[in-house]
C-alpha cells in the first residue's frame, strides 16, 4: 500500500509576514489519517481552523490568502509547497498571526522544520487527485496574456514560462520543467526565492503589502539588476520560484494531483482558477489510491531526503 505521511513530532519556528511584517508563530503537529492539511489560528480567543480546498481561497494578490468567516491566513504557497514536494498528506499548522512567516523567502526553512520532524508513515493508504481530462485556464489578450491548464499524464510534472521586461530576468532562464522523482524538490525548487521589484515597492506599501519584505526573504532588483549581494541561487531562480508557487497553489486541492501542470505567466489567481475548473466538472477528475504501491507513479513512492 502507498502510505498517507504526517510527521513524527512536533516543530517551531518564528518569524515575520512578508506583507504584514507582523511576528508570528508558527507550530507543526503530525495529524491522523485523513486529516489532511488544517491551518488553525490559534491566536483568537476561539481558535478558527481553515482545512484546504480551492474555495477556502479568499484572496490571490501578492500570495495565496485562506479563509473562514472574518478569519484569514495569508501566503501560504511556500508551505504548502513543501508539504506537496515531501509528499505530507496529513498535518495541523498553527499560526499565531494572520500571515505564515516569510522566513527566508523559498520553501527550504519549511522543507527542513518538516524533516526534522521526521516523515512518518501512516496506516492509510495515500490518496490523489488524478486528471482525466484537459481544463484549461486562459484570461486576457496579447501582451496580457496568461494561461494555465492540467491534463492527464502518469506522474506530477510542472512546465513553467515567465515573461518580465526586465534586464536581470531577460538574462535568466525564463522556462522550467520540473518532475516530481525524475528531479529533486528539495534541491532543485525548494530554495528558489520569491522577487520583486524596487519600482513596486512604495506602491505595494501604500496598499499594506511587502511590509515586512527585505533582502533577506526576497531577492530585490532595482531598473536594472538584482541588489542581493550574493546573486541568485540559480540561473533560472525567478520561473523556479513561480513553479514553487505553483505547487504549493495545487496543493490547495487537499490532495496530491496525478497530471500534468502547464503555465504562461500564470500566478496565484490563476492557479486557483483552474483548480476551481477542474473542481466544477466530476468527469475531469477521480480519487485514486494505490494498495500496490508498485503501480503508483515512481515519483510519489520515495520519501524526499534533505540534503543541498
Amino acid at each position: 500500500m502507498l502510505a498517507q505521511r504526517t510527521i513524527q513530532s512536533v516543530n517551531r519556528a518564528v518569524g515575520v509576514g512578508l506583507h504584514s511584517s507582523e511576528r508570528v508563530e508558527l507550530t507543526l503537529r503530525p495529524a491522523p489519517p485523513d486529516t489532511g492539511i488544517v491551518f488553525t489560528r490559534t491566536d483568537l480567543s476561539e481558535p478558527v481552523e481553515i482545512p484546504l480546498s480551492p474555495f477556502a481561497v479568499v484572496d490571490t494578490r501578492m500570495a495565496t490568502t485562506l479563509g473562514r468567516d472574518d478569519v484569514k491566513i495569508h501566503t501560504v504557497e511556500h508551505l504548502l509547497s513543501a508539504c506537496s514536494g515531501l509528499g505530507i498528506d496529513n498535518l495541523y499548522i498553527d499560526v499565531t498571526a494572520e500571515e505564515i512567516p516569510i522566513l527566508d523567502g523559498s520553501a527550504s526553512s519549511f522543507v527542513y522544520l518538516l524533516q526534522s520532524a521526521g516523515i512518518a508513515l501512516q496506516n492509510a493508504p495515500k490518496r490523489f487527485i488524478r486528471v482525466r481530462k484537459l481544463v484549461e485556464l486562459r484570461l486576457g489578450q496579447g501582451s496580457d496574456l496568461k494561461w494555465a491548464r492540467l491534463e492527464p499524464y502518469d506522474g506530477f510534472k510542472l512546465s513553467f514560462d515567465i515573461d518580465f521586461d526586465h534586464p536581470a530576468v531577460n538574462q535568466t532562464a525564463q522556462s522550467t520543467v520540473f518532475e516530481l522523482g525524475r528531479d529533486s524538490y528539495v534541491k532543485d525548487i525548494a530554495r528558489a526565492r520569491t522577487f520583486g521589484f524596487m519600482r513596486d515597492v512604495e506602491t505595494l506599501r501604500s496598499n499594506g503589502l511587502a511590509l515586512g519584505g527585505s533582502m533577506e526573504n526576497a531577492i530585490v532588483m532595482d531598473e536594472y539588476r538584482v541588489l542581493n549581494q550574493e546573486g541568485l541561487r540559480f540561473d533560472d531562480e525567478f520561473v523556479k520560484h513561480k513553479t514553487l508557487d505553483a505547487i504549493g497553489d495545487l496543493y490547495v486541492a487537499g490532495k496530491a494531483l496525478i497530471g500534468a501542470y502547464s503555465a504562461f505567466r500564470s500566478g496565484h489567481m490563476v492557479n486557483n482558477l483552474l483548480l476551481r475548473e477542474l473542481f466544477a466538472d466530476e468527469s475531469s477528475y477521480e480519487i485514486v489510491s494505490f494498495e500496490d504501491a508498485t503501480r503508483a507513479p515512481a515519483g510519489f513512492r520515495a520519501v524526499p531526503t534533505f540534503a543541498f
